[in-house]
């Protein structure tokens, strides 16, 4: 049997590709990524996700060593094709490395895109809302915590209070139950403070932010929530998205 081969056709390609959002999530996130695609799965924009190694037990010391991974994990989000924007996902990773670092290491793997963290985000949320002063709501252990108020000291952010679960590892943030955080709610220190910061990517609360805001009658922010806030207005995209508290309704 002969088989004709000679025929060739000249592929038509899209004319408008979607914009291209990487997410760096940690190896050890079990939460990250499924925040993401609980949004994204309904907007015009695509998502690409790309893991970096992290070791427990969550240390200063260990955050640091993902430094060095950050352009090699950067550069393997589709290789050599256009990402609009790179969000980076740790939170205390950001500061214990630097912002800054953070930023120059994941632009030599992937030059010309916007890179977002979860304190880049979050600090643009605070500006855009006016929150001048937060309560202060994580899951670190008592190190970690220390970084965190230095840094937002150091951005001018008063914390007025700072509540924490005390926990070591991304497993252990990632079990703890969304309907108990609710419950202590009423329990924190907010009185004073403009807006509820939760912070860490692995806690799963986006999907209670709304609820709590509607308990403590102030705006709830959150690591994972401000990260898809921002890396979505970077793509130009500026309809609200509501069920997910107030800032991603701006």
């Amino acid at each position: 049997m002969s088989i004709d081969i000679n025929k060739n056709f000249t592929p038509r390609f899209k004319k408008d590709l979607k914009p291209r959002v990487g997410l760096i999530a940690l190896s050890t996130d079990q939460t990250i990524e499924k925040d993401f695609n609980n949004i994204y799965k309904n907007l015009s924009i695509d998502i690409f996700v790309n893991r970096i190694h992290n070791q427990n037990p969550l240390t200063t010391e260990n955050l640091l060593k993902m430094q060095d991974d950050l352009e090699s994990v950067s550069n393997k989000i589709l290789p050599n094709e256009k990402v609009n924007t790179i969000a980076y996902g740790c939170t205390s990773g950001t500061i214990a490395i630097g912002e800054d670092k953070v930023k120059e290491r994941i632009l030599l793997g992937k030059p010309g895109s916007y890179v977002t963290t979860p304190v880049t985000s979050a600090i643009k949320a605070f500006k855009l809302m006016n929150i001048k002063k937060i309560a202060l709501f994580t899951p670190y252990p008592e190190k970690v915590n220390k970084i965190i108020l230095d840094y937002f000291n150091l951005k001018d952010i008063e914390v007025s209070s700072l509540a924490s679960l005390n926990l070591n590892l991304d497993s252990e943030f990632a079990n703890v139950d969304p309907n108990y955080i609710l419950e202590i709610s009423s329990k924190l220190e907010i009185k004073n403070a403009d807006a509820l910061f939760i912070s860490c990517t692995a806690l799963p609360v986006l999907n209670i932010l709304e609820k709590l805001e509607n308990k403590i009658e102030k705006p709830v922010l959150s690591s994972n929530q401000t990260l898809i806030w921002d890396s979505i207005r970077s793509t130009g995209y500026k309809s609200s998205i509501k069920g997910y508290g107030k800032l991603l309704e701006n």
